[in-house]
């Protein structure tokens, strides 16, 4: 049964569901409109945190699969990212942390307490876990309404660019976030970061 988060994405997608095989069926069926992609502008450094977080967890930055690969959204893949989604969110007690000041604190998975970076690096890691490809798992360094500096995780699939937060249960499109996006690793190497530009005009096409 697709839970009520599911619903909601749904919804959101404007769509309805296909006739056909039991294969089509099982798919999340297309937007009426395609969701814009996020769009890279140029190459940027990678967030010093997030370095230190490779040399830690070097099987973390390593590619598994081929680049601008995508993550087939099916109601099964979408079930996958909810559960790894609330499992993380719940599992993490919330905590700041003064990366400035204290060398000790760093990019951690699945730590008992961390702040929104802990969160993402620990959904990515997971995802990796059950097969998904690396370069469709793409931390993204954002800024919220208030200036707030947040990681999120980035699921690149067939039917858009979807974000896994810290502060939602909600799997959703990343243009309905009132984030301001600043970066995102590259889909050829996650060592990688480029800067995040503006939407192109032209939709994907799946």
């Amino acid at each position: 049964m697709v839970g009520s988060s599911s619903l909601i994405l749904l919804a959101a997608f404007a769509i309805v569901l296909p006739h056909g095989s039991a294969s089509a069926r099982s798919r999340i069926p297309f937007k009426a409109i395609p969701q814009t992609p996020i769009v890279a502008s140029g190459p940027t450094l990678a967030p010093f945190q997030h370095v230190r977080f490779c040399l830690h967890y070097p099987d973390e930055c390593r590619t598994n699969s081929a680049e601008n690969e995508r993550i087939d959204l099916t109601a099964a893949s979408l079930r996958l990212l909810e559960r790894v989604n609330h499992r993380v969110n719940v599992s993490i007690v919330s905590k700041s942390k003064s990366y400035g000041s204290n060398l000790e604190d760093t990019w951690t998975i699945a730590p008992d307490q961390g702040d929104s970076n802990d969160y993402a690096v620990t959904k990515r890691h997971e995802l990796l876990k059950s097969g998904l490809p690396s370069s469709a798992l793409r931390l993204s360094v954002t800024k919220t309404a208030v200036g707030v500096g947040h990681l999120v995780l980035v699921v690149v699939t067939t039917r858009g660019d979807l974000v896994m937060d810290s502060l939602s249960d909600a799997i959703q499109p990343w243009q309905t976030t009132d984030y301001q996006w600043l970066k995102i690793q590259s889909a050829h190497n996650p060592h990688y970061w480029v800067e995040v530009g503006s939407p192109v005009a032209v939709p994907s096409v799946f």
